[in-house]
């Protein structure tokens, strides 16, 4: 089975319900585990609302999010590109304090994405963007 969906949305939080209800596209059929899709939801929003405030929080509403989801028979795959710097992932995840001791209102979102994510990256891709890599085993 494979299955993919793409989505071009704008810098925009309240494109939020939008975006989480294009991804439910993914979920036929569903995956028999909920807490696995929990955690895939997790993921993309985590993700989107990370570009939305971090990469983009400097440009404009229209500059466009893509967005792009694969389901294969074992995983599922989430790619965010944006037109913000390109950062450290692995660094800023280093310098992050764990969940418990982690007082800032900030820098959550990423521990949590590691946490949850079997394989998570954030590269240049070549074309003066950034692609959010997520892969979730199911």
């Amino acid at each position: 089975m494979k299955n993919k969906i793409y989505l071009k949305t704008n810098t925009d939080l309240t494109a939020s319900p939008q975006v989480l209800s294009w991804f439910e596209q993914i979920n036929q059929p569903a995956i028999p585990d909920q807490q696995i899709w929990w955690q895939c939801q997790t993921l993309l929003m985590e993700g989107f609302t990370n570009i939305v405030e971090h990469a983009h929080k400097n440009l404009p509403i229209e500059t466009p999010i893509e967005i792009e989801a694969l389901r294969l028979d074992e995983y599922i795959e989430i790619r965010i590109w944006s037109q913000g710097e390109p950062f450290d992932l692995e660094h800023k995840l280093r310098q992050t304090c764990e969940f418990e001791e982690n007082e800032q209102k900030r820098g959550r979102g990423l521990k949590i994405m590691s946490a949850i994510a079997d394989k998570l990256s954030y590269e240049p891709t070549g074309d003066n963007r950034c692609c959010l890599f997520i892969r979730k085993y199911y």
